[in-house]
């Protein structure tokens, strides 16, 4: 009976406190408030005698991810396996180590330092956009709390935290995987990056290979000279060239011969140029930016043009009708190019260093010249239709041939016809097991002649239909599609004119 009335008396005074504060939130004089919440907290501070600090995920207003709160996570993973009741896990394959364990939210787990304690507590705050916004978002920000006496401040401040720091990128270049970004909305999510493309499997002449490795190898080296010339430490680079020329293996080449991060950029899901200037600032060096078929994510390419043409009409139209269409909708992206063009080369893409933009096309002409200038888009590779030289690369990875009697057959042919490496590839994948080698060039061949045949029939049929002879249409096609007769870009068979 005492130990209730014990509980009872405990309950109705803490009821009569929260009573009591109640009435003083809602009717004490905002100035009194202050004043007792101030001398309040200096009365705690006396008594308490305990520090407190936080580390947030994110500095500002979230635009960078702070590296004190990666180098932290990755110091407390060891911690955390042995004292923490739950943990969050993650698979790293480059690694000895093939499971990384961390600590998961709302834990906590101590830690020794010259003989002093000290406490590490994860944390999580979550803010939620309007429920009726047309982008709603859950934005999750994490936190580490670091708790210690009062009286070890000089060690904590000065040695224990340079320790921690030190010891946690130590931790991350050994546990390093490399990841392939994308955006969803104004955030990025990862998975591990596992392509297996490499510059030696790359079907592509040995010359110009060598030469875009020893571009990409270059720029990696040289933070001294970026910094000396006042040049932000990036490169852009324009992968252009028919679908199924390996613009995306290219990519993935890149990244495995820098070891860097992939930031695949979807623009259509960037709401407007804010978003997407808070998603670069997010990036990490030693990364890729890449954006694939940038003459279709969004209609930026052919708006000047556009705008001109209208000006030039004359006309009374409805202005909405002038505007892009990603300008006239609220539900579509307001990305425009000028927030484009800032992003590749503006003031906030030099808040990281040692980073790489890539934009793919199928159509390099239908590009704005601005979007591709130098200074923006520095180095220009044209990945075209398969020669023979690319085509024994193929050969040497698929059929693990040097060479073969049916080698000069292939030559001729695709001398005489244009087809993709894609295309070529998928002749020389093994149908049965084991595969035949034999049989596989065989179908190539014969693919290769119903590709000329079936270019050959289209010339008729075009000449035709305008009246001239199928040589002509051939050759005029063959100038449309930006190729000369011998398969080269028009722009190459200028340089060489």
């Amino acid at each position: 009976m005492k130990t209730v009335d014990m509980f009872t008396q405990l309950g109705s005074v803490i009821a009569s406190v929260m009573f009591f504060w109640a009435m003083f939130k809602q009717y004490c004089p905002y100035q009194l408030q202050n004043y007792f919440e101030k001398h309040s907290k200096s009365v705690f501070t006396f008594v308490y005698p305990f520090i407190q600090i936080t580390f947030n995920e994110f500095t500002g207003d979230r635009f960078m991810r702070s590296e004190a709160y990666s180098a932290i996570e990755n110091y407390l993973g060891s911690s955390s396996s042995m004292q923490a009741k739950r943990l969050k896990a993650d698979v790293v394959k480059n690694s000895t180590q093939s499971l990384v364990l961390s600590m998961d939210d709302f834990e906590e787990v101590t830690d020794e330092f010259q003989g002093v304690k000290l406490r590490w507590a994860s944390g999580k705050h979550i803010s939620k956009t309007q429920p009726f916004s047309f982008y709603p978002v859950t934005d999750e920000r994490m936190y580490y709390t670091l708790t210690f006496h009062k009286r070890h401040r000089n060690l904590i401040l000065g040695t224990y935290l340079s320790h921690v720091l030190k010891e946690g990128d130590a931790i991350k270049v050994k546990n390093r995987q490399r990841k392939l970004y994308t955006n969803s909305g104004s955030c990025w999510r990862h998975v591990v990056f596992e392509h297996p493309a490499s510059f030696e499997s790359i079907a592509m002449e040995a010359d110009k290979k060598k030469e875009i490795m020893d571009d990409l190898i270059t720029f990696s080296q040289a933070e001294e000279f970026y910094a000396r010339i006042g040049r932000a430490w990036k490169r852009g680079y324009l992968l252009y060239g028919p679908p199924g020329t390996g613009k995306s293996t290219m990519i993935a080449a890149m990244a495995n011969l820098l070891n860097y991060d992939i930031y695949d950029l979807e623009l259509t899901s960037v709401k407007d140029n804010t978003e997407l200037r808070k998603l670069l600032i997010e990036t990490s060096s030693r990364s890729i930016i890449v954006i694939e078929d940038i003459d279709c994510s969004l209609d930026l390419t052919g708006q000047r043009k556009k705008k001109k043409e209208e000006q030039g009409r004359g006309d009374e139209k409805d202005p909405k009708l002038k505007l892009p269409k990603e300008e006239t909708g609220g539900k579509q992206s307001q990305v425009t190019l000028s927030g484009l063009l800032n992003f590749i080369d503006g003031l906030w893409s030099a808040c990281k260093g040692e980073r790489l933009v890539v934009f793919t096309t199928n159509f390099f002409e239908k590009l704005d010249p601005a979007l591709i200038r130098k200074g923006r888009m520095d180095k220009h590779i044209e990945l075209s239709y398969c020669s023979f030289e690319a085509f024994k690369v193929l050969a040497k990875n698929y059929l693990r041939l040097e060479t073969h009697h049916l080698y000069s057959k292939i030559q001729e042919l695709l001398g005489e016809t244009k087809m993709t490496p894609a295309e070529v590839a998928e002749h020389l994948m093994p149908k049965t097991l084991p595969g035949d080698s034999k049989v596989c060039l065989e179908g190539l061949i014969a693919g290769l002649e119903k590709a000329k045949e079936d270019a050959r029939l289209k010339a008729e049929e075009e000449a035709r239909e305008k009246g001239s002879s199928p040589e002509e249409n051939a050759k005029e096609q063959g100038i449309e599609n930006g190729l000369c007769d011998n398969g080269n870009t028009e722009l190459n068979c200028k340089e060489k004119e």
